[in-house]
């Protein structure tokens, strides 16, 4: 779905306290802890580095949740950028985990033990009350991807990263559940291909 001669440049946010627990957060707005300001920070500075003298060329997008938006602030920031100058995308909010958000990953299989055994047999279309799937996910995240005219950087969350993978790469749902996906990182994709930076 990513358009041949197109660069992404594909930042998860910085790190939560949500995160540091194991908590779902989905589309709950969090804010970013002094680790995830770091990491953000970091990004940054690398991503000023590597597109010294190319950054007009690039479009700037972020999901607009408290954690991802305030990780492009600090990206831009870094990069000597306007913070506030970038474009917010419902589409790239991270999956909606429903009645699961607020949830202590290690404490679902005693708490839930009925929807945690279904998302354990089908995690790719197994739905959360009030919430999304992750093949939802896919859906509206290839939306955005197929969208992109030129090179971009976004910043976006764990599960969009997995599934805009999935599409860049072709993976199956297999591989595309098992993709790590680390916030002290940078990962440019490009069609067919990956490195992270």
């Amino acid at each position: 779905m990513l358009k041949a001669g197109i660069t992404l440049y594909f930042v998860r946010h910085g790190e939560t306290d949500w995160n540091a627990v194991r908590r779902y957060q989905g589309q709950t707005d969090t804010p970013l802890n002094d680790k995830g300001r770091g990491q953000a920070a970091r990004n940054g500075r690398e991503l000023g580095r590597i597109l010294d003298g190319r950054i007009a060329s690039f479009d700037f997008v972020a999901s607009p949740l408290v954690r991802t938006a305030d990780t492009m602030r600090i990206i831009r920031g870094e990069m000597g950028l306007d913070p506030e100058a970038f474009a917010r995308e419902d589409l790239l909010k991270e999956i909606n985990f429903g009645h699961w958000e607020g949830q202590i990953w290690d404490d679902l299989p005693n708490s839930d033990p009925e929807e945690f055994a279904a998302r354990k047999a089908d995690p790719y279309r197994w739905r959360p009350r009030n919430g999304e799937s992750y093949e939802d996910l896919a859906r509206r995240a290839g939306l955005w991807l197929a969208s992109l005219e030129r090179d971009t950087v976004a910043v976006s969350h764990g599960g969009v990263s997995r599934v805009v993978r999935g599409h860049v790469l072709g993976l199956d749902w297999d591989e595309i559940h098992a993709l790590d996906v680390p916030q002290d990182k940078i990962l440019r994709l490009r069609r067919g291909e990956q490195a992270w930076l």
